[in-house]
């Protein structure tokens, strides 16, 4: 090359590289790591394999191998670990379910894993289906009001729907004879949606102050009226529908994405603030979030056969599993009672496999809510950053509510373990979830078009 030459610059993509076959192994991973299970709690309790080991393994691995199948073909450039991840939970779910069935003092003749595979195989097959017609995720931001009045909707259908005494005082399901639906688990998915859109418009706005007071920069008074209204939404569903759960969701979840878009600490410490003052209100008056308070406050003096609480009987099964648990299928949690494959799952968790499996499906948690944000970070465009963080914190609040009820670090919420615990709808949705997150993930990894490599730099 001559002195007058320019040096070659190749043009080729450059990105993060195509990261499917390491998904593919660690899918294998998360499918036998169930299967082992299965088979060690099998051994425990029966002294044999149990007999469904292979279709229960056969159906798994099929499940992982057409979600990751879908993902190959419609997001070639996703996140490797968010499948792999949610693909473990899952199993793992399947298995508690199971050993709970096996105790004959918790329903004998209800086959509540059978259930759960099933509405797991409907979980799939949603995100296959999410995959395949989400062409791009910034399409969701033309429904962000439809997606507002869709919420609102689900979230008040369960009050015009009669109640059951298995439902113990909360308005949250619909029941169609022996099927029973929580539209509000879907609402994780369309709160996000709305919220990006919403603020996506409203964010210069509340990021103004009028003031600073004490180091803290203060939103002006006009300005409060979407939190206002939020909040006063979030009482509603607790008075209503005396729905603890999902009202701090719902409420937690604009916070976080309200700070997120703003980046004022203010607005966080308002919606703390305020959601202190309107739930100290509503226990003052309601005599279902009353008794949760009460039972959180006195665990092991109510409610029970045995004079324990649910809260009591929880918190002596994960101080029964010590530090490396009684072993899969050798425990006593489902003295516990009703709830113990759905709101105290991870009780059973905690007594057969002591404070490191806490610890270790915990850390499955934190590092599909840290994926998810990395997403955020990554994505190219503010609604994918905002429903990236809206998602993610949807999951991150939901495990914070479950593990702090469970372990009586807050007052119970009847919510239930994303991917463990047993519920149709909420399996589904947490499915749904994750490929939407997937498909930002595809679209941030992708590399731009006619990215240039700098000279001296390989192909």
């Amino acid at each position: 090359m001559t002195a007058t030459e320019s040096p070659v610059v190749a043009v080729v993509p450059r990105g993060a590289p195509n990261r499917r076959n390491t998904e593919l192994s660690l899918l294998v991973f998360a499918v036998l790591v169930p299967v082992l299970a299965y088979a060690e709690t099998g051994l425990a309790m029966d002294g044999r394999l149990p007999a469904g080991m292979v279709g229960y393994g056969a159906g798994l691995g099929a499940f992982a191998v057409l979600a990751h199948l879908a993902v190959r073909r419609f997001a070639p450039n996703a996140d490797p670990l968010m499948l792999p991840i949610a693909a473990l939970l899952n199993g793992l779910g399947l298995v508690f379910i199971w050993r709970l069935d096996k105790a004959r003092q918790l329903h004998p003749n209800y086959p509540a894993a059978e259930n759960q595979l099933l509405w797991s195989g409907l979980g799939i097959a949603l995100f296959v289906a999410v995959m395949a017609l989400l062409k791009d995720h910034r399409r969701l931001q033309r429904y962000t009001y439809l997606s507002g009045f869709a919420a609102l909707v689900l979230l008040a259908l369960p009050a015009f729907f009669p109640t059951r005494a298995s439902d113990f005082g909360a308005r949250i399901w619909i029941h169609f004879g022996g099927f029973s639906i929580q539209p509000g688990e879907f609402v994780k998915i369309l709160l996000p949606v709305f919220f990006s859109g919403f603020l996506m418009v409203k964010r210069d706005a509340l990021a103004l102050a009028s003031r600073r007071f004490l180091g803290l920069y203060l939103p002006r008074g006009r300005d409060l009226g979407p939190i206002l209204v939020v909040w006063a939404l979030s009482l509603v569903i607790l008075v209503v529908e005396t729905d603890l759960g999902t009202s701090v969701l719902f409420f937690g979840i604009f916070v976080v994405m309200l700070y997120v878009a703003t980046e004022r600490t203010s607005w966080v410490l308002f919606g703390v603030l305020m959601a202190g003052l309107g739930f100290w209100a509503v226990a003052r008056t309601e005599g279902h979030v009353r008794g949760r308070i009460d039972e959180w406050l006195h665990p092991l003096a109510t409610g029970g056969g045995n004079g324990v609480g649910q809260i009591g009987q929880a918190l002596f099964a994960l101080g029964a599993g010590g530090a490396l648990g009684t072993g899969l299928g050798q425990g006593s949690s489902w003295l516990i009672g009703f709830a113990a494959k759905s709101d105290f799952i991870l009780g059973t968790i905690g007594e057969e496999t002591g404070v490191a499996g806490v610890i270790a499906v915990l850390l499955l948690y934190g590092l599909l809510v840290e994926r998810g944000l990395r997403t955020a970070l990554a994505a190219r465009d503010p609604f994918g950053k905002m429903l990236a963080v809206g998602l993610s914190a949807a999951f991150a609040l939901q495990v914070f509510i479950v593990a702090g009820g469970v372990t009586g670090a807050i007052p119970l919420t009847g919510m239930t373990l994303p991917f463990i615990a047993q519920g149709g709808s909420s399996v589904i949705t947490n499915w749904a979830l994750v490929a939407v997150l997937l498909k930002i993930s595809d679209l941030a990894r992708r590399p731009a078009p006619g990215e240039l490599l700098q000279p001296g730099t390989a192909p």
